[in-house]
């Protein structure tokens, strides 16, 4: 293994806030993965620069799917999008993060080993091998991109999901299938079950200690059967969001009838959580009005989990159900200055 000479590299102060300049901001810590974590990282790093991300490393398809298989590392995605969500805010910030989230694609000569990677993954999985330190690797990235706060995987082992879904017999008949990886999971329809292997898989001692010092713990918003349901299905992890002395927000999906979650609404959303890890509780429940047609049912099962509903237009304008960063930031502003 190939070793450093000299400290990493510290992120300067961003602009105008130096020390002594302005206050930080309270302490965050955001879980999830995906598309889903980089709306709310995105959204969060408006509020404060004490912000730590912990991503799921249960993907198996496509580049990360590739690079865990070959390699037998975490799979890099998330974690990627995650530094990408949080570069510094200059032209070497979002140049590098332009720079991560390449693609490359199939060039005129016969199909190559780079294809569909992406160019941060495979600089992820690079400095975990000279450095043998998944937690360390990934800060060498984010000084790389200049990042406003840290990201950490979830567990330090690659995790795999898997899930029972019931099929109809040509007799007309169901009965109980089980699939295996996060790729099929999210493509599944309704999940009966859910699973997290290997069961008892170590959870990041770095991100636990984050959960424990945090002010707030924001999980979600996801895909919630594969990107926020996992961090209450890993013990230590579920075992350290419900000890900390943190406050919980929880952020919806503004879609609820995906393909992973076919025929749910956003109370049944809630369902799972509790249904799942039934000690876990939360302060607070964000949601897009938009996404629940049903208020009394929702606030009904935010109720059996301890929370206060918030309703707030969340989501971006156009017909795509994304968070819009500036109307998500607004919201958590809110919900942090009334606790």
């Amino acid at each position: 293994m190939a070793l450093f000479t000299g400290a990493l590299p510290l992120v300067p102060p961003a602009a105008g806030k130096g020390p002594g300049q302005q206050d930080k901001g309270p302490n965050v810590v955001a879980l999830g993965g995906g598309h889903g974590l980089a709306a709310s990282l995105s959204a969060l790093r408006l509020l404060t620069s004490e912000l730590t991300a912990v991503v799921t490393v249960a993907d198996d398809g496509g580049s990360s799917g590739r690079l865990r298989e070959e390699y037998g590392v975490l799979p890099p995605g998330d974690l990627r999008m995650a530094l990408s969500a949080l570069c510094d805010d200059t032209d070497w910030g979002r140049t590098w993060r332009d720079v991560m989230q390449h693609r490359f694609r199939a060039g005129k000569g016969p199909g190559g080993s780079l294809d569909e990677h992406a160019m941060g993954n495979l600089l992820i999985v690079t400095l975990w091998e000279l450095l043998g330190d998944a937690v360390a690797g990934l800060k060498w990235a984010g000084a790389l991109l200049g990042a406003r706060g840290q990201v950490l995987p979830m567990s330090t082992v690659p995790l795999t999901i898997e899930g029972d879904v019931r099929v109809t017999a040509p007799d007309g008949g169901t009965s109980l299938q089980t699939i295996r990886g996060q790729a099929r999971c999210a493509v599944a329809g309704s999940l009966e079950e859910v699973r997290l292997l290997p069961e008892a898989a170590p959870a990041c001692t770095d991100a636990l200690t984050a959960i424990e010092l945090a002010d707030w713990v924001v999980l979600g918003p996801g895909s919630w059967y594969t990107s926020v349901l996992p961090h209450l299905l890993l013990p230590e992890m579920r075992q350290a969001l419900c000890s900390t002395p943190a406050k919980r927000c929880l952020t919806m999906n503004l879609a609820t009838d995906t393909k992973e979650t076919s025929g749910m609404t956003a109370a049944d959303h809630l369902h799972v959580l509790r249904r799942y890890a039934p000690e876990f509780s939360v302060d607070v429940v964000l949601a897009d009005p938009a996404s629940v047609p049903d208020r009394q049912e929702f606030e009904k099962a935010a109720g059996m989990l301890g929370a206060e509903v918030v309703l707030g237009k969340v989501g971006a304008s156009g017909r795509r159900p994304v968070h819009e960063p500036l109307r998500l930031a607004t919201a958590y502003q809110d919900i942090f200055g009334n606790s």
